[in-house]
């Protein structure tokens, strides 16, 4: 298992000693871009992690949605895309449909890159119907890491938020893991 965090503009800063990949949330809805984007981007990049973006889907306008994220968001090649689906703060969540077409657009409009659903489990195991995850699920259950209560393939497994979000990734070596995001 590899070592990795998920940050936001909660975290105005975080430690990359003993980290692999970093997840960077990118964008929301059509309007909100992390302030904090450029620098934990360089942070993450000068620990030499595998960087990955996500944005928090909001219902509808999903193709206004898809096309906010790719602009705002400093991918490279080798970097992980990934949708954030879970309820909002105003008690509303995307629906699956939405769900699938944002991945699915990212996945078109950026062929190269390899992209994930992230959601807890509550949403995989109550919302999802469609079972569709992109390239690799990403799924947040606060229990032991690499256990998370599920019966589906995973990539990434959040296990706790505290003291921030902490994560394992499914693969034998960093080197893997740049491989799989590279596409290769």
């Amino acid at each position: 298992m590899l070592h990795g965090v998920d940050v936001s503009a909660y975290q105005p800063s975080y430690d990359t000693d003993g980290l692999d990949f970093v997840l960077i949330k990118s964008t929301e809805g059509r309007t909100y871009v992390n302030p904090r984007l450029d620098a934990q981007v360089k942070r993450a990049r000068d620990a030499e992690c595998v960087v990955g973006f996500y944005h928090f889907l909001w219902p509808g306008d999903v193709a206004d949605q898809v096309a906010y994220f790719l602009s705002k968001t400093p991918e490279k090649a080798g970097d992980l895309l990934a949708v954030d689906w879970e309820q909002t703060g105003g008690g509303t969540r995307a629906s699956n449909a939405d769900k699938d077409r944002f991945i699915r657009a990212v996945k078109r409009e950026r062929p190269d890159h390899r992209v994930l659903l992230y959601c807890n489990r509550s949403f995989w195991l109550n919302h999802d119907t469609t079972d569709y995850a992109g390239d690799g699920l990403w799924i947040a259950d606060y229990v032991a890491a690499g256990r998370p209560r599920i019966e589906a393939a995973w990539r990434i497994h959040q296990f706790t938020d505290d003291p921030l979000d902490r994560n394992v990734a499914d693969f034998d070596s960093a080197r893997d893991l740049r491989d799989w995001a590279a596409g290769r």
